[in-house]
């Protein structure tokens, strides 16, 4: 394909993306709109067209008289006004995201509420639109903050304040005094956090991503990180910093999440998606997202970029979704960037000033043009803050950096200014560290203040035999207190499984807790044990004392419901095992049942002994695996109404916790009313209930004879499940199958019910055939 390229903008990145695009075999011509002094001259094939960035019209009466066929937005102004839209409609291919999509960089509010919905770690926040509000906030926290305007400011709308003062000075600044103008309508409160930053660059194809060398940008004005904020005074790629493990934790929890999500919530990203990320103690955390390729990070990282590797053809691959069919390869040397500014940038500077670049005679240092423009003369002035860059490439970050140095070198601008020390940080000597236990992310004050705030909830859960109090070395029950005479010991270990993923995602924490407790004492209870004493074990990344506290109330709340005591625990943490915000649980429930009253009653069972089912209250703990997937495939939203219930939304249906039966099922057990018990939890009916039943012995259930449950239906009508293998799987209804003779079935089910169970006759015994399946469920053609 020939390909007659737009490019649209006028900066150092542009020029980059000029000069490499030149470089491409697929590539006839590329006019650059309105380009800078270097995409002027001196580039086969690129000249400039005079016309801004901002008028659509223009550019599109442009592309159609030149027959353009690729057009590529440099700055974020042009996305976020909706370039994409006025050539997506004529025809022409753009890369770069929709106008909804850019809002990931024209709406800082927008990308934060997105990161939160979405589970991407980021720093705590806040949105405020009324100055009062925001200064109070600034008022009522203990932790530094870093202020933005909320909308586009050029790259100059992030303040970072040291003290209070100078926080609401930063507030003032933006949303009275009106410095970023309507950027500043709204402002975003962050939490400021503390580590190495850095920059990642990704193709995006909507589907696949593909991130570049990690860079690391100097954004202050001055050496050392002093002076004021600029667009970026220089870069070094890749950052040494940025570990395989960093990269491959960032990608799994940042980038691949990110594109993911924008694809669900309706505007998938095809482009460049530039994500500046912060390296805290407490894993990578997103600072904020770009919609572009970045400047000065793009003049350090495509010159890395191999000769075989074609931009023209990546570029090409993403607009047609297809970026997994392209193979991306950079050198394996490093690149820096040293940017060259006027005089007095970022404040008043003055332009027009000559500017002369003297011969260079290497081929891996290039001078990238940004603030330039050529008089009618043919002089090459100055036009802007941030004048002109040397870029080099090197096999070592130092030979880079002593290149691009001596690129500094051969351009000359009078009062011209630019940073000494860029890649410092790669440099620096690590010195001495003190090391403890909260500094490798484990907290023992916040483990007390957890215990201490749970203590009461636990107690609650107190009964004879057990008084439920934390703080020894292990739980103590006494038999003989709760009537126990001549006991066996029954216990039960389970977790919850990925349903809590669907917790950390809703922030929903408790119901799980109440799950943990359900899966342990109906597997107690089916072997006709009294559930007595529970303990459970909750590790996560890091401890987050809100969290913990909600799920080890669901816990008790879970064990109030079984009528067993909460004796003990483990909270661990274990950073580098879980990630971020993470976490599982498992529980383990202790039990007791009176020599000779253990079930199933296996002797007892005969052909004719009828099928009880107990309902469900949803989908429990099992399954989710699958369930998950098909609400990832079927687009559905975890925060937006529920399919199959537009009462609740799907999370707060999906996380109903599993139905305890316990209290229900110990009086008919007493009355020795129950031959066999069988929960229906991993495996479904089929796999569940031969577990209770002699070989010689086989279930026939009628699967018309109970109500299956919305969620159940649409969950296999939306994934397109076979009804034998969802059977397998979820319970569809029935949570508890009990075995009974035909005689005590009127006075069971009274009594269940008046214990809150809907009971429904389900089945039969019938004899095994040899070589069949010991459980078949039959008439399911309605079930979805």
């Amino acid at each position: 394909m020939s390909l007659r390229i737009l490019l649209v903008g006028n900066g150092g990145r542009e020029h980059a993306l000029a000069w490499k695009l030149a470089q491409s075999s697929l590539v006839q011509h590329i006019w650059v709109a309105p380009g800078n002094g270097g995409t002027a001259h001196g580039l086969k094939n690129v000249e400039n067209v005079p016309i801004d960035s901002a008028d659509f019209a223009s550019l599109v009466n442009f592309a159609l008289e030149k027959e353009i066929n690729l057009v590529i937005p440099g700055p974020e102004q042009p996305l976020v006004d909706g370039i994409e839209t006025s050539f997506r409609k004529i025809g022409i291919r753009v890369f770069g995201p929709s106008e909804a999509a850019a809002r990931m960089e024209g709406s800082k509010t927008f990308s934060k509420d997105f990161m939160k919905k979405h589970n991407i770690p980021t720093a705590a926040y806040q949105n405020f639109s009324k100055f009062e509000e925001a200064k109070a906030y600034v008022d009522s926290v203990d932790h530094n903050v870093v202020i933005k305007a909320a909308g586009l400011a050029a790259g100059k709308g992030v303040l970072i304040p040291t003290s209070k003062q100078e926080a609401y000075d930063a507030l003032k600044e933006i949303m009275e005094d009106r410095a970023f103008g309507d950027a500043g309508d709204e402002v975003v409160i962050e939490e400021c956090l503390v580590g190495d930053e850095l920059s990642i660059l990704a193709f995006s194809d909507g589907y696949t991503v593909v991130d570049l060398p990690p860079a690391q940008d100097h954004k202050r004005i001055f050496d050392g990180d002093n002076g004021p904020n600029t667009g970026g005074m220089g870069t070094y790629a890749p950052a040494p910093v940025a570990t395989p493990s960093i990269i491959d934790e960032i990608r799994k929890t940042i980038i691949k999440p990110t594109i993911d999500g924008m694809r669900r919530d309706g505007f998938p990203f095809v482009g460049m998606l530039f994500t500046g990320v912060m390296l805290t103690a407490s894993g990578p955390k997103v600072l904020e997202y770009n919609v572009r390729f970045g400047d000065p990070e793009t003049q350090s990282i495509l010159p890395l970029l191999t000769k075989e590797t074609d931009l023209a053809e990546i570029f090409l691959a993403c607009c047609d979704h297809r970026l997994d069919a392209i193979s991306i390869k950079t050198s394996g040397q490093y690149g820096v960037t040293v940017v060259v500014a006027a005089g007095g940038y970022p404040g008043k500077y003055q332009k027009k000033l000559p500017i002369i670049v003297d011969p260079l005679n290497s081929d891996d240092t290039f001078i990238f043009h940004a603030g330039t423009s050529i008089t009618s003369s043919g002089q090459l002035v100055s036009d802007g803050g941030r004048v002109i860059a040397a870029s080099a490439v090197a096999d070592s970050l130092q030979e880079a950096v002593k290149k691009a140095y001596l690129g500094v070198d051969k351009i000359h601008l009078q009062d011209m200014q630019y940073r000494k020390d860029i890649a410092y940080r790669a440099f620096r000597e690590k010195t001495a560290e003190v090391f403890t236990y909260a500094k490798a992310g484990v907290s023992i004050d916040d483990g007390a203040e957890l215990v201490e705030r749970i203590k009461a909830k636990v107690k609650s859960t107190a009964r004879s035999g057990a008084n439920a109090e934390l703080g020894g070395f292990g739980g103590i029950f006494d038999l003989k207190a709760a009537g126990f005479k001549d006991p066996l010991i029954v216990a039960a270990t389970d977790g919850v499984g990925t349903k809590v993923k669907i917790a950390q995602l809703s922030g929903i924490n408790n119901t799980v807790g109440i799950d943990l407790v359900a899966m342990n004492v109906n597997d107690l209870v089916v072997q006709g044990a009294e559930p007595l004493m529970f303990l459970d074990y909750f590790a996560c990344s890091h401890l987050d004392i809100s969290v913990t506290s909600a799920f080890v109330s669901g816990v008790a709340d879970g064990c109030i419901l079984a009528g067993c005591a909460l004796v003990g625990g483990e909270t661990a943490e274990m950073p580098g095992i879980y990630h971020n915000d993470d976490y599982d649980a498992g529980g383990t429930a202790i039990g007791a049942v009176e020599r000779g009253k253990t079930l199933p009653d296996i002797d007892a069972m005969a052909v004719g002994d009828v099928l009880l089912g107990l309902a469900s209250a949803g989908v429990h703990s099992n399954g989710f695996s699958l369930v998950r997937k098909i609400i990832e495939y079927a687009g559905v939203v975890y925060d937006q109404s529920a399919p199959w219930d537009a009462s609740v939304s799907v999370q707060e249906s999906l996380l109903i916790p599993t139905r305890i039966y316990v209290k229900s099922l110990l009086p008919a057990i007493k009355k020795q009313l129950i031959l066999g018990m069988a929960h229906i939890t991993g495996g479904g009916l089929v796999e569940n209930v031969p577990r209770m039943l002699p070989s010689h012995l086989s279930a026939k259930i009628d699967g018309s004879t109970w109500p299956v449950l919305p969620v159940f239906k649409w969950i296999g009508k939306a994934g397109n499940v076979p009804v034998e293998d969802i059977n397998k799987t979820l319970n569809m209804g029935i949570g508890m199958v009990l075995t009974v003779k035909k005689d005590v079935v009127e006075e069971l089910s009274a009594l269940l019910a008046e214990g809150g169970e809907k009971v429904y006759v389900i089945g039969e015994l019938v004899e095994t055939v040899e070589g069949t399946q010991r459980c078949v469920v039959n008439n399911t053609d309605d079930w979805y």
